[in-house]
């Protein structure tokens, strides 16, 4: 009995690392362009992502999904018409001595905010409105179109905000969640060391004013650095030949149960609210093109991030197949080990090089296109030609990376 004790704690604890998430909001008033953010660096053991247009509730929206929910029914990140937009993290330090079995309601939580409200204040209504036990055990970032961006710790039965744009809870403008709560159990929880990574790269990036989108998805989502070890291993094997050269990367933002990202950015007074950038990589981030939307674009998404019914969409197969070459072992616990040369070499024909040289483009075309846009609202037409040049853009890349 003891031994089957000892077993299900073990597979309770590898449960919940594989659904981690590193996450963090941004106020408008720190960022390089002066727009609010939301990030989210997803761990999941379901690894194959997509993004949905949903008209179901209120408001429009878009999220993203798991591609075997063919209904939708749960999202796991989104921005809707009017300019809200969510994701999470989970927390392992709260409801600690709570024996409800009403839980994980999480994904199905965001999907009803998305649907019904349309700033902060309407998402803590619904809230204090939820039925008690709630069934939650997260942090939900949220931000708005009036700049308001902020965290929330939510349990069974209250929730505590930390709000981004008050100096007083967020003296650098940012806030950051791994696993754990703040309002939880000391020293419980996961994600302890990502945390401390997070920390250290949001200081570098705010200290050189270089807080932007490109910034946290290439440098953060594509993180390649221990805090601990205090090693970048990005560093390092930027001047080694490509070989076998593995790393355990179990510790790291980025590791084998990171299955996606999403960026949000805010809009800045007077822009349209549906405007929002919803940035994504469909897939393991190191292995997946960086592409954004918007809800103004209406439900004809790139075709590479969505797919009809319960298929997975094909970006995030491209991503996979590239995620394979990165885990050759696996058996045993072999998943953790990353063949970093096939990311990062002397060469310069690692994986996450050649798509950072890809995406100098997108950045670029997308900057060029958002300011214009804020100045002289789209079509749905403007956007959807946008999105064929991203299709075209993304297959082409990932065929020059032998997919």
């Amino acid at each position: 009995m003891k031994n089957l004790l000892s077993l299900l704690l073990i597979l309770v604890i590898f449960g919940y690392q594989g659904i981690a998430c590193t996450t963090a909001v941004i106020s408008g008033k720190y960022t390089k362009d002066g727009r609010p953010m939301i990030w989210k660096l997803r761990d999941t053991e379901s690894f194959e992502n997509k993004l949905k247009y949903f008209t179901d509730g209120q408001y429009p929206y878009i999220g993203m999904i798991n591609s075997n929910d063919e209904k939708g029914e749960q999202v796991w990140g989104g921005s809707n018409s009017v300019g809200f937009a969510i994701m999470n993290s989970a927390s392992f330090n709260v409801n600690m001595t709570d024996t409800t079995s009403f839980k994980d309601q999480e994904g199905y939580f965001m999907k009803l905010a998305l649907q019904e409200c349309a700033n902060l204040e309407e998402f803590e209504q619904l809230l204090n409105e939820r039925q008690k036990p709630m069934g939650l055990a997260a942090h939900f970032g949220v931000l708005d179109a009036e700049g308001n961006v902020a965290f929330y710790e939510v349990n069974n039965q209250t929730f505590t905000k930390f709000d981004a744009n008050d100096p007083a809870q967020a003296p650098n403008g940012y806030i950051l969640r791994t696993n754990f709560s703040f309002t939880g159990k000391k020293d419980i929880g996961y994600g302890f060391i990502r945390f401390q990574t997070a920390q250290d790269l949001f200081y570098q990036a705010d200290a050189c004013g270089n807080l932007n989108a490109q910034t946290i998805i290439q440098d953060f989502s594509r993180c390649l650095k221990h805090a601990v070890l205090k090693k970048d291993f990005r560093q390092e094997f930027e001047s080694t030949p490509y070989g076998a050269h593995f790393i355990n990367s179990d510790d790291m933002i980025t590791r084998h149960g990171s299955s996606s990202m999403i960026l949000i950015e805010g809009i800045k007074k007077g822009e349209a609210a549906d405007m929002n950038t919803i940035w994504t990589q469909i897939g393991f981030p190191n292995t997946s093109i960086a592409l954004p939307v918007w809800v103004r674009g209406g439900d004809q998404l790139p075709s590479v991030l969505t797919a009809a019914g319960s298929e997975n969409c094909p970006l995030n197969k491209m991503a996979m197949d590239l995620k394979n070459k990165c885990y050759p072992i696996s058996r045993s616990a072999g998943y953790k080990y990353l063949n970093i040369s096939e990311l990062i070499n002397s060469e310069k024909t690692g994986i996450i090089q050649q798509l950072e040289f890809a995406e100098i483009k997108i950045f670029k075309n997308t900057s060029d296109s958002i300011n214009e846009w804020h100045k002289n609202q789209p079509t749905i037409k403007q956007i959807q030609e946008y999105y064929n040049w991203l299709d075209e853009y993304t297959n082409l890349t990932y065929r020059m990376l032998g997919n």
